[in-house]
């Protein structure tokens, strides 16, 4: 339920091209729709900005399938931790559904957003770390930003990274994934301009304990700017870049 389709409601009522009950029966499932299994939230673009993103992973096919159905009806329905079984249910109701599938997410109408917000570029230590940064763009590309990928330029190989400033800095917000001991993110945060978002992942020996010890160094990072999501959090990273850009590209 978006809010320029409120205002064009309420105008139809108006002008009495909407009947009273015509526009009851449209709003009646304003605040959520109940499914039995799930309560669907019409309402958080509304209150947030963004639509309700659908967390696949514990979920049946067939429970994201009805689920997309519904949300569908009101606009672009993104899924996160999707599978292949999960994307083919979807297709059965949505046929124009896509799937990333390094990222891990199903995207039903396109991009949420009818113009660019901002620039945000994703930034990788090692190409481990991609299917996390894959989450992080794509679901940056879905609310509707412009989205630029550096993979591959990690401190073990620091020059790379040099020859890629440039181009990093062009970036409204900056997302950066690594794993081992997490350091690309203090380094590339001493950097730049940009807010800089760190993403830990779980890529790495015995020490790194499932990326704990990338979260830790990110938290303790000592550069100004950088702030930390949680273990393998693309979505969180991209969707909070997406939050960064929509204020900035609204003047706020």
């Amino acid at each position: 339920m978006r809010e320029d389709y409120l205002k064009e409601l309420i105008k139809d009522v108006k002008s009495g091209a909407v009947s009273e009950e015509e526009a009851f029966e449209q709003l009646k499932v304003l605040p959520y729709k109940d499914m039995g299994f799930a309560n669907l939230d019409h309402h958080r673009q509304i209150r947030t900005g963004f639509p309700e993103v659908v967390y696949c992973e514990g979920k049946t096919p067939e429970q994201i399938r009805d689920i997309f159905e519904v949300l569908a009806e009101h606009g672009t329905v993104m899924g996160t931790r999707a599978t292949e079984a999960d994307f083919a249910a979807v297709q059965e109701k949505l046929p124009d559904a896509v799937f990333h599938e390094k990222a891990r997410i199903i995207v039903s109408k396109g991009n949420i957003a009818e113009k660019p917000l901002g620039k945000v570029t994703v930034v990788t230590a090692g190409t481990a770390d991609i299917p996390v940064a894959e989450e992080a763009a794509v679901t940056a590309e879905t609310l509707g930003n412009e989205v630029t990928r550096v993979y591959d330029v990690g401190v073990s190989g620091i020059h790379r990274l040099f020859d890629k400033l440039d181009l990093i800095r062009q970036a409204d917000v900056i997302i950066v994934v690594a794993g081992m001991e997490g350091a690309l993110a203090s380094v590339l945060g001493g950097l730049v301009e940009a807010p800089t978002i760190a993403v830990p992942t779980s890529v790495g020996y015995g020490a790194n304990f499932e990326g704990l010890s990338a979260l830790l160094s990110m938290l303790n990072s000592c550069a100004n700017g950088v702030s930390v999501v949680n273990i393998d959090n693309g979505f969180g990273a991209g969707y909070t870049a997406s939050v960064i850009n929509k204020k900035m590209s609204e003047g706020r």
